[in-house]
């Protein structure tokens, strides 16, 4: 097995980094936010973060491929860097502190493109999770001070905690209805939004969460972490990993009735 130690090394280097520039620009009164062709937010800071993570990663990695939110890809061959500079751009602009820099490696295989190394990194929260294919996902401040992750054994949906984004997406989907049986069929519902479902489900604090629309960059880091920590994360096609468009994660014992409902 391909040892993944000096990616995950440097994956957290480049976290750092972004964090030093995020939390820079964060609740500035002058932050500078434009409105992207898909109607959502992009701010300097976003722009900053990338860029920088970019600029060290041609420096550290120049034969490596790179995909950002903001920049789109550069580069080619079977090694791929895959960077949201931040998750949740509205909560940043809003002041509220759920964001988070995720940072993923994907390597090309068999089977296609998988994530082999992921870091999410959420500064205003103070918190960081990571994993690496093989190693085991955790969190902490550091790699030397770390608490490894381990998903939750919670076998019923009428004991499990789901967690989720909002209801439009479902809605524009005509996936609502199988949405709306499933938070029904579980002890407790809560939208927590963005990231921090998935790391939640790593953390073994919420059972399952799901979300209807995403963009590559905003899965590939989660979904190393999560199955790394023992769970599950696939499309809602039931295809593993983050490449299908939409996601799904779990504690894996629920990851077919979570399917299943959201099929409906």
């Amino acid at each position: 097995m391909p040892d993944y130690h000096d990616d995950l090394r440097l994956a957290q280097v480049l976290a750092d980094a972004a964090d030093a520039t995020t939390m820079e620009r964060f609740k500035a009164l002058d932050l500078q936010v434009e409105t992207k062709p898909d109607m959502t937010p992009v701010t300097e800071a976003d722009k900053a973060a990338e860029e920088l993570i970019r600029g060290h990663l041609r420096r550290a990695r120049p034969r490596d491929a790179v995909l950002g939110e903001e920049f789109g890809s550069e580069g080619s061959g079977p090694r791929r860097w895959v960077i949201d500079p931040i998750d949740g751009t509205k909560n940043y602009v809003r002041g509220v502190p759920v964001w988070a820099t995720l940072i993923a490696l994907m390597e090309r295989g068999e089977g296609g493109d998988r994530p082999v190394v992921g870091v999410v990194s959420a500064p205003a929260l103070g918190r960081r999770w990571w994993a690496a294919e093989g190693l085991g996902a955790y969190t902490g401040r550091s790699l030397s001070s770390a608490t490894r992750l381990r998903v939750s054994g919670v076998t019923r949906l009428a004991d499990a905690s789901f967690a989720y984004s909002s209801l439009s997406g479902w809605e524009e989907r005509g996936k609502l209805n199988g949405f709306l049986e499933l938070t029904r069929a579980c002890w407790r519902t809560r939208g927590y939004g963005d990231f921090w479902p998935y790391m939640m489900v790593a953390e073994g604090s919420v059972d399952l969460c799901a979300e209807p629309e995403l963009s590559l960059w905003d899965m590939a880091a989660n979904a190393v972490i999560v199955q790394e920590a023992g769970g599950r994360f696939t499309g809602l096609d039931g295809v593993p990993g983050p490449n299908s468009g939409d996601a799904a994660a779990s504690n894996g014992l629920l990851h077919g009735p979570l399917l299943d409902h959201l099929r409906s």
